[in-house]
């Protein structure tokens, strides 16, 4: 009897024409630099609604100079590779032209861009506000996409990668005239897996002079997000530090009370219960809304007071700094 196809998997593909890290791995730069868009094997992905090979001509739309020719193409771009708020493996082929894009392109594109290049390295998290959930990035090692069989943490760790190897083209982007793009910025620069000391580096040093309130949330998210994951002893303490500073502006408090909830498995002391319950508070709910990190909590606007209730919880078990 044969053996089975499935015997191995996904082992058996891991490095083969199959494995959409390799493949991303595999592209020059100056294939990404040009956009050489036909040297890149998009007829061996699909996206969500059809193959892969219409996806260097919605890429090219997006890079031309119509506007409105543009904007279709990145709704278009959105519906293909970011379906109910999962991620699949031809967007991981994507991300290096979309970063390109977005940092030349049109500049009332960028932050949307921007955005779906950081959803595309990022598993389906809408609706997990939870201590464990916010910062998580990784999939479970056997959730798979079903148009290509291709396991989805897979295409993160390839779109990850593309924006680790591209970051010199997103750190200009956090000095960026528009606060919404350099907020999603943050929020890509938090899925890098490697040079982590010079992204928080760069995440700190805008912090310190960053004077809008959603900016500054997501710059401690994101930083929070990098020390969680590489497990950084010292965070903890500079994100308590922070929200434990009745001097700092409210949001810096609620965003670092959120972060170091993310941060630590300790019970929330009532400090904090007073800082995130206090009404006052509530008026930041619907400024907060854009933190893309809260945006996906609650589609109606209380995405902030969703990921405190959720926190706050006894119920829901912590997970220890550094878990996925």
């Amino acid at each position: 009897m044969d053996d089975d196809p499935w015997d191995d998997w996904p082992e058996r593909w891991d490095g083969t024409d199959c494995d959409v890290r390799a493949a991303v791995c595999a592209i020059p730069r100056e294939v990404k630099d040009g956009f050489r868009y036909d040297e890149i094997p998009w007829q061996r992905f699909r996206h969500f609604y059809g193959p892969g090979e219409e996806i260097p001509g919605l890429l090219a739309t997006l890079a031309a100079g119509d506007a409105q020719a543009a904007d279709g193409a990145l709704g278009q771009l959105w519906t293909s590779l970011h379906h109910q708020g999962g991620t699949i493996a031809v967007g991981a082929l994507a991300v290096p032209f979309l970063l390109r894009i977005a940092a030349t392109g049109r500049p009332e594109l960028r932050a949307d861009t921007l955005r779906l290049v950081a959803e595309i390295g990022r598993c389906q998290h809408m609706g997990d506000g939870s201590r464990g959930g916010l910062l998580q990035v990784a999939e479970e090692p056997l959730m798979i996409d079903g148009s290509t069989m291709c396991p989805v943490d897979w295409t993160i760790q390839a779109a990850r990668q593309a924006v680790t190897d591209d970051l010199p083209l997103l750190f200009p982007l956090l000095s960026d005239p528009d606060p919404e793009v350099r907020s999603v910025t943050a929020y890509v620069l938090a899925a890098a897996t490697g040079e982590r000391p010079h992204v928080s580096s760069a995440l700190h040093a805008r912090l310190a002079k960053e004077d809008d309130a959603v900016v500054r949330v997501s710059l401690i998210l994101a930083i929070a997000q990098l020390a969680r994951e590489h497990q950084d002893e010292h965070a903890p303490k500079w994100a308590r530090d922070l929200w434990a500073d009745p001097g700092r502006p409210p949001e810096v408090r609620i965003g670092a009370g959120l972060a170091w909830l993310c941060l630590v498995t300790d019970p929330a002391p009532d400090e904090l219960h007073a800082l995130l319950d206090d009404p006052d508070t509530r008026q930041y709910d619907g400024l907060l809304q854009r933190v893309p990190w809260l945006t996906w909590m609650d589609r109606t606007g209380v995405g902030l007071r969703s990921c405190i209730d959720d926190m706050l919880k006894p119920s829901i078990p912590a997970t220890v700094l550094g878990d996925p």
